[in-house]
């Protein structure tokens, strides 16, 4: 019997004070997360998931027709309408699947998906139904745990804009071409953060580009990422990308470190943008190898897939930004107080 050995205990979590822990299948009874690490007495309802879990939600053009109701059932960690400082467990339901569609995925993995890598990694045990437990499903999880990370943050401001779709500033033209083509398309998504204070992040080891790259390839088809200027910095004179330091707020003229010095947030504007690849699913057909057989075939993959996931990408990244900000200031409370 093959046995797969978990050598880490946190191989599904996230951060050190604010700590994420993701749980389910896509296919499964449900997906859900565990949150330890939240302070007692924070006001939350399932009212406030509500707006961001809408924005995450497929079913318009261009997003897989898939539909779930995503409605959290908070099942530990609040009484009364507070957060009891104990860990808060939601789960969400998994109503609407159809797992037959799957199937010809146990013989011909999908190119630029993670079903070879899967079965091979787990000894043939995985669930492959909806991708099982590597499924973007499971980002619904990341949205509602960084509901309550933008609480944390109080005024801290976090928003994401799609910039580019297949190489289109204009989104609509962008998608246009992949349903011109019957394939899937990726786009480039940027985030800016308003409002942080200088002195979050460490040098070296946890600077907060890190950190906040660790999170950010939690989401699936994501395959790079820029802080500030990012690559356009190599082209530069270094006179040109030094950011002129006008008071002692640490406010700069310009800002192509993008909020971040050393590792650590300087009091300006953090922005950094990512790049999402075109969904791996894509109703093209394409050549992958049938593990049956041993032969290279050609397949088309059937079922409901997102055209282009980026466009649900922008509340997703504005979670993990907020988990990780979220820890960040929790740390730099708890040194406080140590100090």
């Amino acid at each position: 019997m093959y046995l797969y050995q978990q050598k880490n205990k946190n191989l599904n979590s996230l951060g050190r004070l604010f700590r994420v822990h993701l749980f389910g299948e896509s296919h499964g009874e449900c997906v859900g997360l565990t949150i330890d690490g939240c302070p007692a007495g924070l006001s939350l309802s399932v009212e406030d998931f509500l707006p961001d879990l809408e924005r995450r939600k497929g079913g318009t053009k261009g997003t897989t027709p898939r539909k779930e109701d995503d409605i959290p059932r908070i099942i530990t960690g609040l009484f009364e309408g507070r957060t009891t400082g104990a860990p808060i467990t939601i789960l969400f339901d998994n109503m609407n699947t159809r797992s037959a569609d799957y199937e010809k995925q146990r013989e011909i993995p999908r190119p630029g998906h993670a079903d070879l890598v899967a079965q091979q990694k787990f000894g043939g045990f995985s669930d492959y139904r909806g991708s099982g437990h590597f499924s973007g499903r499971l980002t619904v999880c990341l949205v509602a745990a960084g509901v309550i990370a933008k609480k944390l943050v109080g005024e801290t401001g976090i928003h994401a804009d799609i910039i580019e779709i297949g190489g289109e500033t204009d989104p609509d033209q962008g998608l246009q071409k992949a349903l011109d083509a019957r394939d899937s398309i990726g786009g480039i998504i940027e985030c800016r953060v308003s409002g942080l204070p200088l002195g979050l992040g460490e040098p070296f080891f946890d600077p907060v580009e890190s950190l906040l790259s660790h999170a950010v390839f939690a989401i699936p088809a994501i395959r790079g990422i820029e802080f500030g200027t990012g690559f356009a910095a190599a082209r530069m004179f270094g006179s040109e990308h030094n950011d002129s330091i006008q008071d002692q707020s640490g406010k700069t003229k310009t800002n192509h470190a993008g909020g971040i010095v050393g590792g650590i947030t300087n009091g300006n504007e953090l922005v950094f943008r990512v790049a999402v690849k075109p969904t791996s699913s894509t109703p093209a057909q394409q050549e992958s190898l049938n593990r049956e057989t041993g032969n290279v075939e050609a397949f088309s993959i059937k079922g409901r897939h997102d055209l282009c996931i980026a466009l649900r990408v922008p509340v997703i990244l504005e979670a993990v930004t907020a988990i990780v900000l979220a820890d960040l200031f929790l740390l730099e409370q708890q040194i406080k107080r140590v100090l």
